[in-house]
């Protein structure tokens, strides 16, 4: 029985990555802050799979106790845990220190503990953030000179940190670098993504922006972190985790309105609105950065050496919706 120690178990996709890895077999230890969220998160991936082989640890990504010593029975290590936040903070740094510290210390303990391999969980963000329309791939990185906005700038320097410390290492470190993330949550009031589609369905956002995204479902997301635990060829590598073409929020929002929410919203806002409103509103001056790009991106390295089988991106939407309507 091999044994993985998950971080961010209680999010969105933390929840989802953690059912997959029980339903596979594995014995799950997740990393948590808060003992009501553990519970919480027990009793959402109750309904889907078997809890008998899950327990949780009490640590903190800003503080190296405990690290080493929760590893020393596990084979492997997910480190999906980062802040998420599509408002733009007041200080940049609120998101970034603790992205590249609690990498940093996961990979540290990791190697101290002798994990064969650890799947870090980074995002497109470090990868077309800054960069003109156009296809990247694995090897592309974001431009933290530009202006791209706190998330992306995290996850870009969280991922090259990552990189450099794990480089002569005897360690394994493989990425999976996902796109928007769709699909149902199983616990309804979980996190960013959850936030935005409800907003959308309830008639809270009058119009959509001008974004189109390479997107992928959370149990997609899921199978691949398990994937890329053992999969042969995996190790040293990135796997990007979205459609290969970006998708519209249109599209998204037509999907929604066929399927019965007429509230969601059919009207393209308009860019020179957004940059007005994005003087005064942080959610608004975060999207900025990505608004009219359209990037694709080469997904061959994933289809192939993980095997992934891509959902149909509708289904994904509209579950996602039924989950919240429950």
């Amino acid at each position: 029985m091999e044994k993985v120690l998950l971080t961010g178990i209680t999010g969105y996709i933390g929840q989802h990555c953690a059912a997959e890895l029980l339903s596979q077999g594995y014995e799950v230890l997740g990393t948590f802050r808060s003992k009501a969220k553990a519970d919480a998160t027990k009793s959402a991936i109750a309904k889907v799979t078997s809890t008998e082989k899950l327990s949780f640890v009490e640590l903190d990504l800003m503080s190296d106790t405990g690290w080493s010593e929760a590893m020393k029975d596990c084979q492997f290590v997910i480190h999906m845990a980062s802040p998420f936040f599509l408002k733009e903070p007041v200080n940049e740094n609120e998101l970034i220190e603790p992205a590249v510290q609690g990498t940093l210390r996961v990979i540290e303990a990791a190697k101290k503990a002798g994990i064969k391999r650890l799947v870090l969980t980074s995002s497109t963000f470090a990868i077309i953030a800054g960069k003109e329309t156009g296809k990247y791939g694995p090897k592309d990185w974001s431009d933290t000179n530009a202006n791209i906005g706190a998330y992306a700038k995290s996850k870009t320097l969280a991922e090259r940190a990552a990189w450099v410390a794990v480089k002569d290492s005897k360690m394994e470190l493989t990425v999976i670098n996902p796109g928007a993330v769709f699909g149902p949550s199983l616990q309804a009031d979980d996190g960013q993504n959850m936030t935005m589609m409800r907003d959308m369905i309830a008639g809270k956002v009058p119009m959509y922006p001008d974004m189109a995204m390479g997107m992928i479902d959370v149990r997609d997301v899921a199978k691949l972190h398990a994937a890329a635990l053992t999969a042969n060829d995996a190790a040293g590598k990135r796997f990007i985790a979205c459609s290969e073409e970006p998708i519209e929020m249109g599209t998204l929002c037509g999907v929604l309105k066929n399927a019965g929410y007429k509230k969601a919203p059919s009207i393209k806002a308009p860019t020179f609105l957004l940059r007005i409103v994005s003087l005064f509103d942080r959610e608004a001056k975060g999207m900025m950065p990505f608004i009219g790009k359209k990037a694709s991106y080469d997904i061959s390295a994933t289809l192939n050496i993980l095997k992934w089988k891509p959902t149909d991106m509708p289904t994904s939407f509209k579950e996602m919706a039924a989950s919240i309507s429950k």
